[in-house]
């Protein structure tokens, strides 16, 4: 069988098949086009077939074949890890924006998963120092992995700082930082939409917080102040209609500036402010 025969007869939609053909065989996507009456083994039509079966029940595409893209950069994924969403680059942006003005700015990621908010911004800014928290050993070990891969150590902000911690408990107290980010679960228990799609096979302690789905971003909010220096930024990613209730939250803690910014659905995905008191 060739490529070509084998996608048309795919039941997946077309992106996807020649996503997972291209992962099985190792072809770049022009491959597609210039070898596609080439025959292939009888093991990676096999393989095709199984991986097929895998994503018509659910499983997502990223998990299948291990890697995500994420602010311009290639990340492993693995069960352990919310797979990065294009909307959480989002924040990315608003936290460069947020030490555009502040060269060695001191970043602090809190729940960073595969590492990919952390290491885009490090990435991104040669000198930031970087801290990566997150409670799971199993996700600080992908995104060391991540990191180890994606960021140069020699950089002038160093290599990145992993902690496991439950938010900021195991973080030196003496610390302060010029920005924190953060994309903590914030679905309410119960929500129908953990059932569906790609969340079914993702790590549910990074999706909901089994309350009201703020429970983890008051926690954050009740905490950033004492982590941040004078005029630090915290940005934190929530759900499409939490973000009145997080600008209140945020202007009970004395933030300045708060505001909420939509990402490229329309959607206010991200809302943060400064803390100048």
């Amino acid at each position: 069988m060739t490529a070509s025969e084998l996608l048309r007869a795919s039941s997946l939609p077309p992106l996807e098949a020649r996503i997972l053909l291209m992962y099985i065989l190792g072809w770049r996507r022009t491959e597609l086009i210039t070898r596609d009456h080439q025959g292939l083994p009888s093991d990676a039509v096999e393989r095709f077939g199984a991986l097929s079966d895998r994503r018509a029940n659910g499983e997502p595409i990223a998990q299948l074949i291990g890697k995500r893209e994420f602010f311009g950069l290639e990340f492993d994924v693995t069960p352990d890890v919310l797979i990065p969403r294009p909307e959480t680059e989002l924040l990315v942006e608003l936290t460069l924006e947020a030490i555009a003005e502040k060269p060695g700015a001191r970043v602090l990621d809190l729940g960073t998963g595969t590492g990919a908010i952390a290491a885009s911004i490090a990435h991104a800014r040669d000198d930031a120092r970087v801290w990566a928290v997150d409670r799971s050993a199993d996700a600080i070990a992908v995104a060391r992995g991540n990191a180890a891969r994606l960021i140069d150590a020699q950089r002038a902000g160093g290599s990145l700082v992993f902690v496991e911690s439950d938010w900021t408990a195991n973080l030196d107290p003496s610390l302060l930082f010029e920005a924190i980010v953060t994309n903590p679960p914030y679905i309410a228990s119960g929500d129908p939409h953990l059932d569906e799609g790609d969340l079914r096979f993702e790590p549910r302690s990074a999706l909901t917080d089994e309350a009201d789905g703020l429970s983890a971003i008051r926690a954050i909010v009740q905490s950033a102040p004492f982590m941040l220096a004078k005029n630090g930024a915290l940005w934190i990613e929530h759900g499409y209609d939490q973000a009145d209730a997080v600008r209140l939250l945020l202007q009970a803690r004395v933030f300045t500036d708060v505001r909420s910014m939509r990402d490229l659905t329309g959607i206010e995905r991200c809302t943060g402010g400064r803390f100048t008191a």
